[in-house]
Order: C-alpha cells, then structure tokens, then sequence
C-alpha cells in the first residue's frame, strides 16, 4: 500500500513539473517577443504615425472625389473636426505626486491606528516600508495588468 502511494506521489510531481514547463516555456518566450527596444518602439511609433497620416489623406482623397470637391478642402474641412473634437475631450487628470500619494497614506494610517485597526508601530513599519520602495507601482499597488 505504501508502495502505491509513493507511485502515485511521483506520477503527481512528474505530471506537476511536466505542466509547470509547459506552462512557463511560452510565457517566457512570449515575454522576451513582447519587450521591444526604446529604439525599436520609437521607430514603430513614427511607422504608425505614417501609416495613419496616409490612411487618412487617402480617405480624404476618396471622399474629395466623391463629393466633387478639391482634395485640400475636404483635408482643411477634417483637420477642423479633428481639432473641434480634441478642444471637447475633458483633460486628463494628472497623476498625483509621489509626496501627494504619501501624504495620503500616512492619514490613512494615522485613521487607522485612531480606529484601533493598527497599531502606531504598525503604521510606521509600513510608511517605512513604503518610503524605501517596497512596495511596486504607484501607491504600493503593484503591476495593473488586467486592463491593458
């Protein structure tokens, strides 16, 4: 009985590791495709704006022709557009600063040690910890990968 079980025991870790490289091999790989240069990005960058610049002078074109119009009105006409609409976008709110963030936190803490959810030595282990850079990202909540 011992006996099968350890059988058992090693097909589970056999079959654990098997997955654990199948799993992992891609990621790495998919992670090493997806991590262009700075040189490589800036370049795709400009690439795109072309490309954009020239779809749209095509559509301009397209529809210059089938309205009757010159071409350099029907441009002048949705560069108007474009501006009208980027004026009626709201701005986007600045992020606040480093200092903002831990000013924030420390009256967060200082909230909770006055509601007797922590401690004053807790608190200040964590605005230490916060202050060294322990904790990643902006206000300490780490990588916000799931809505890219």
């Amino acid at each position: 009985m011992i006996r099968m079980t350890r059988k058992r025991l090693l097909v589970g870790l056999a079959a654990a590791g098997v997955l654990g490289v199948g799993i992992a091999a891609p990621t790495v790989a998919l992670a090493d495709d997806n991590s262009p240069s700075a040189g490589a990005s800036t370049q795709q960058d400009g690439d795109r704006h072309q490309q954009h610049a020239d779809r749209q002078a095509e559509f301009a074109e397209a529809l210059a022709k089938e309205l009757g119009v010159p071409a350099d009105r029907v441009t002048a006409a949705l560069e108007k557009l474009r501006e009208q609409r980027q004026a009626d976008r709201p701005e986007r709110p600045t992020p606040p600063s480093a200092q903002d963030r831990q000013a924030a936190l420390k009256d967060r803490l200082d909230q909770a040690v006055k509601d007797g959810k922590l401690t004053q030595e807790q608190a200040d282990a964590v605005l230490k910890a916060a202050e060294s850079g322990v904790f990643p990202g902006p206000g300490g909540m780490g990588p916000r990968t799931w809505h890219k």
